[in-house]
């Protein structure tokens, strides 16, 4: 039986600073990443996996999977130096050449305009997106790549993730170099990152007819402890503050009146500015897309009296007993991605992409023989299986990219934690010769393709 449609997209998603490398060369400007030391643990960001110099093998390898999307990512400083000023035609030349040649391998390219690397002279100069310069930037920055890349790129995304901003990891992402990490300066990098997209989206919508745009969530289901109704209460508020909230601003460019009346308790109402407001008013999605790897458990004991909602799932986080976890803990839950992919559909009503999904696991190859990463495949399987279930009870999903066909850098910067379908032959600290090799879950993955998701065996 035919589940999944003919048109169904397979493919791959990265973001630049883990793949790109070259960060001194065509022209481009640094980026907050490209400034972070390696450590025992992890890798600097000066090579990557070299794709500014081996995008065509590496795209032929999509090609031999089956694979006919990929989404990527805008470095901004490689096409802006600073994030203002003269654009670098030689960084956006590099874009129109990727594009190019993956349409010529019938492959259609997504763009993502942020995915966490600011240009550093931004975050130096404005502390990143807590400014309303910086924001401004952004949007000239966006609305530049749109009028380069519109007439080949159909699908599009603002911020990779954008529901982190929601929480303390905004001050890890946005480019936020100084401060006391305050709730309003929390909720001003939330509000400002909403009005960014807000504007990227509005001018796709008002300019580009025949292109489509759609929010980017990084989407968890999560399971109380207990049945304690504290702990009940703890995950409801939670999801509301850092998932819903943002999906009804994709689907209907409102804030949640939960969210409003905490900020108006809170003495944030200052941040939500009438003309902004109506900016976001105008805010809807084309479709809804969303990274998912593992589900998180919260126990509301453990959460401190006058704890904003936003850091419930941080400091409630529970272990679940009933799931396996990888070394990092990260805990496998192939039902949870069939929750969350009925949960937004039932809540929009748009079609739903998962955009992101894989298991990072330590793996050393011997120099000869594919690795047998039966434990990857059995993970892609359960969550296809999990996607076609939810596909047969009325869902409308209408892709499944993985993260990722090929090894990169982790994003701490870990190379020993490998998500990809093909080894690339390099450490943390030793770049060796980067040869792709395919493991055996490629071969797998090539036949799942083949078959249209049909046959995961």
């Amino acid at each position: 039986m035919t589940v999944l449609k003919s048109d169904f997209f397979w493919g791959n998603s990265t973001s630049s600073m883990q793949t790109e490398g070259a960060i001194n060369e065509g022209g481009k400007g640094q980026s907050v990443y490209d400034v972070r030391p390696a450590t025992k643990n992890t890798s600097d960001w000066k090579v990557a996996i070299d794709e500014y110099h081996r995008y065509p093998e590496d795209i032929s390898l999509m090609k031999d999977l089956g694979m006919n999307f990929y989404r990527f990512q805008i470095s901004w400083s490689r096409v802006q130096p600073k994030g203002e000023g003269e654009f670098n035609l030689e960084g956006i030349k590099f874009y129109h050449d990727l594009i190019d040649e993956l349409l010529a391998n019938n492959i259609q390219p997504m763009i993502c305009l942020y995915h966490f690397d600011m240009p550093l002279y931004q975050a130096q100069q404005y502390n990143g997106f807590i400014s309303k310069k910086v924001i401004n930037h952004f949007v000239t920055y966006g609305k530049k790549m749109i009028e380069e890349f519109g007439n080949q790129v159909k699908y599009w995304i603002t911020f990779n993730e954008q529901n982190l901003y929601s929480t303390r990891e905004a001050f890890n992402c946005s480019g936020y170099l100084t401060g006391e990490q305050s709730v309003h300066d929390l909720y001003q990098i939330q509000h400002n990152i909403v009005l960014a997209h807000a504007r990227i989206a509005n001018h796709i919508h008002q300019n580009y007819p025949n292109l489509l745009i759609g929010g980017m969530e990084a989407f968890q289901e999560m399971y109380p402890a207990t049945s304690n109704p504290q702990d009940v209460a703890a995950v409801r508020k939670c999801k509301e503050f850092n998932d819903y909230n943002l999906l009804r601003i994709f689907t209907e460019g409102q804030y949640s009146d939960e969210v409003l009346a905490f900020m108006k308790q809170n003495y944030l109402a200052d941040i939500l500015q009438a003309d902004e407001l109506a900016e976001i008013a105008q805010t809807r999605s084309d479709f809804i897309s969303f990274s998912y790897y593992t589900t998180s458990c919260i126990d509301s004991s453990k959460i401190p009296v006058g704890t904003i909602p936003n850091d419930y799932g941080y400091l409630g986080q529970a272990h679940n007993h009933y799931l396996a976890t990888n070394e990092w803990n990260w805990q496998i839950d192939s039902q949870g991605f069939y929750g969350v992919l009925m949960d937004l559909y039932n809540r929009t009503h748009l079609p739903i992409f998962p955009i992101e999904n894989g298991i990072g696991v330590r793996e050393n190859w011997d120099g000869q023989h594919p690795i047998n990463d039966t434990y990857r495949i059995q993970y892609h399987r359960n969550h296809l299986q999990a996607l076609k279930n939810a596909v047969a009870d009325g869902a409308n999903v209408i892709g499944y990219l993985g993260w990722g066909l090929i090894d990169i850098p982790s994003s701490q910067g870990n190379m020993d934690k490998r998500y990809g379908v093909v080894y690339v032959n390099r450490s943390n600290h030793d770049l060796k010769d980067l040869k792709r090799i395919p493991k055996q879950s490629y071969y797998w993955l090539q036949r799942v393709i083949k078959s249209n998701g049909e046959s995961l065996y």
